[in-house]
């Protein structure tokens, strides 16, 4: 059974920087594309960054330049690391293969950007 677990969200001031961490377990990462998603209060998921199997990164337009997402395979560990971050930012972001599995769904880890 394939279980995805985020972690390391929290409250950050704006311009302020996190880094979350998406631990797979039951299936090897390495093998998939994933990406990390958010879902802002009253707006629709969205993909903000993936990886490929062979490390090509795409990012969408509002966060390309401030996000990375990276990926450790000995780990079966998918990292976005978030600098410059904006109220806008705030959402629970979740991980996921690329495109989504909907049964791989986790419960998120939620990102506050406020002062």
């Amino acid at each position: 059974q394939v279980e995805l677990v985020e972690s390391g969200g929290g409250l950050v001031l704006p311009g302020g920087s996190l880094k979350l961490s998406c631990v797979v377990s039951g299936s090897r990462s390495s093998i998939n594309a994933m990406g990390w998603y958010r879902r802002a209060p009253g707006k629709q998921r969205e993909l903000v960054a993936s990886i490929t199997a062979g490390g090509t990164t795409n990012y969408a337009e509002s966060v390309k330049g401030r996000f990375t997402i990276s990926r450790d395979n000995a780990k079966n560990t998918v990292y976005l690391q978030m600098n410059t971050l904006k109220p806008e930012d705030t959402a629970v972001y979740y991980c996921n293969r690329d495109p989504p599995i909907y049964v791989f769904w986790g419960q998120g880890t939620q990102v506050t950007v406020s002062s």
